[in-house]
């Protein structure tokens, strides 16, 4: 099973390769007079070079050509060590998966160790078997931090794309739900009370501005480079206006603030967008007339409890707002729960921490 990396081999790294295993490998020519060994040790040299230069496209064959061609080449001068072996072993290591190297692993302590032990070389057969080991981890460790990178960047991207998602959903879903409760209102009273129905289309418009407002303000965040927080950010003095919006659209909502004090933005912001996402799912699905929205701030934490009169659920199967507004308060090292309240209604509390939890 792969490991997600994918590891390639530049051009410019095989021609130097190439290159190094001609340079290492003909000394090994000064060892014989010339004849019949010296062309088998000059073909053996290239059959080598060879496997050394397909080492990116057909790794497998070619780290095993390198290893064979070592091992023959000691059998034929003894005093010969490895040679480029090593390098053949550590790219191949680097190139494939762990549990894909082990075999060459094993082939290359008999390429290499073998001819060593055959000579009764023992002190080499020692050496050439720590090299081989030594020439493995390596290239198994460079793999090992190349895919940990990848893995890493891949999660940064998840977590980011999960951002905006929430985000997105936090700006939209509560002007949006507006304006659709606003449009159903002017439709139901269009004939009846057109002065009515049109305070209600004003209200929609009104809406709709405030979204494009807050959209094209949280793209210009997105594109920025180096500052995150660029644009205005709710906080919770913004809280009393998103309830005088909801009481617009027909919910009565009443504000408790307990306590004060100094409150990092981050923490106000989501503060902010769990009791907008709590009041929009109740506008939308809870069937309710009223709701209490409770913000306590002490010295540890914000308390957040948004609790409605509503008879159904708030949310239905498969959204996104209690998942975003868990996320929210988790990312701050804080708790999250939601469910019926005791008498009837629906209740969201979260606690977050005005500082990282050690």
């Amino acid at each position: 099973m792969g490991d997600g990396y994918a590891a390639r081999l530049p051009r410019r790294w095989r021609t130097v390769f190439t290159v190094a295993s001609v340079a290492v490998s003909l000394p090994v020519l000064s060892f014989e007079p010339r004849g019949l060994t010296w062309v088998l040790l000059i073909l053996l040299i290239a059959v080598q070079t060879a496997g050394i230069w397909w080492l990116d496209e057909r790794p497998r064959l070619g780290t095993a050509v390198v290893l064979v061609v070592s091992a023959a080449l000691q059998i034929l001068v003894p005093d010969f060590g490895p040679g480029i072996a090593f390098v053949a072993l550590c790219t191949y290591a680097w190139l494939r998966p762990a549990a894909e190297t082990l075999w060459i692993l094993g082939l290359a302590v008999l390429a290499v160790c073998g001819p060593a032990l055959a000579h009764q070389r023992w002190v080499a057969a020692a050496l050439w078997l720590g090299a081989v080991l030594l020439a493995w981890s390596w290239g198994a460790l460079a793999r090992a931090r190349g895919a940990r990178l990848v893995a890493e960047r891949r999660q940064a991207v998840l977590e980011e794309r999960a951002r905006i998602a929430r985000d997105l959903h936090d700006i939209l879903a509560h002007t949006v739900s507006v304006m659709v409760v606003q449009a159903a209102a002017a439709d139901d009273v269009f004939e009846s009370n057109p002065a009515r129905a049109r305070e209600a289309l004003r209200r929609t418009e009104e809406a709709g501005r405030q979204a494009l407002a807050e959209l094209r303000g949280f793209l210009r965040t997105v594109r920025a480079d180096d500052s995150p927080g660029e644009g205005p950010q709710p906080t919770l003095e913004d809280v009393e206006r998103l309830a005088a919006t909801m009481g617009e659209s027909g919910l009565r909502v009443s504000i408790r603030s307990e306590g004060g004090g100094d409150v990092p933005l981050g923490v106000q912001v989501s503060a902010y967008r769990i009791v907008q996402e709590a009041l929009t799912n109740t506008l939308r699905h809870a069937r309710a007339t009223s709701a209490e929205v409770t913000v306590r701030v002490d010295e540890a934490e914000v308390l957040v409890r948004v609790r409605d009169d509503g008879s159904a659920p708030v949310a239905k199967p498969g959204g996104h707002g209690l998942i975003g507004m868990r996320e929210r308060a988790e990312i701050l090292g804080g708790s999250f729960a939601a469910g019926p309240a005791e008498g009837g209604g629906f209740e969201v509390e979260a606690h977050l921490p005005l500082r990282e939890k050690s």
